[in-house]
């Protein structure tokens, strides 16, 4: 999101009397080369440039604190990072900074990559999906985001 977003967002929720209607922030996405497979099924690939230009460097982990507290102080309700699976470390130190619930995005790649690996027989789908659930929970997720959500709901019914 970009800075003053948040704040838009709550005051024209609020004017419109939706004071109860929580804000996501999406503060702490990171440019990713995982988001591929969702770009290409929705076409929505930039056609020109790329989205570096709003998303923050891979590199950089403290410009997610900073930018989360800016979301903090304009009325955000709750805490996203995106992608999860190679920012654990993002999740961990946005729940330390916050009392607000974080968000683990489990995006498309990560997402691929399980199914393309469990489709060669290479790993266990269910066993190496619960794993990575679990592995956002214990980073500090308080909800998590996952295009795995039907098929870990059914494993966890059995």
């Amino acid at each position: 999101m970009m800075d003053g977003f948040v704040g838009a967002v709550r005051s024209g929720l609020d004017e419109a009397g939706f004071q109860d209607i929580p804000i996501m922030s999406y503060a702490a996405k990171y440019a990713s080369a995982y988001y591929g497979p969702f770009r290409d099924a929705a076409d929505s690939t930039p056609q020109f440039g790329d989205r570096r230009t709003y998303q923050m460097d891979p590199a950089n982990s403290r410009e997610a604190i900073k930018e989360i507290e800016l979301d903090v102080a304009e009325g955000a309700d709750m805490l996203m990072v995106k992608p999860a699976l190679s920012y654990m470390d993002i999740i961990w130190q946005v729940k330390q900074a916050s009392n607000l619930p974080v968000a683990a995005y489990n995006v498309s790649g990560e997402y691929s990559m399980v199914k393309a690996a469990a489709l060669n027989g290479w790993v266990d789908e269910e066993r190496i999906v619960l794993e990575t659930l679990t592995s956002f929970k214990r980073a500090g997720a308080d909800m998590i985001l996952t295009y795995h959500a039907k098929d870990a709901a059914r494993w966890l019914n059995q």
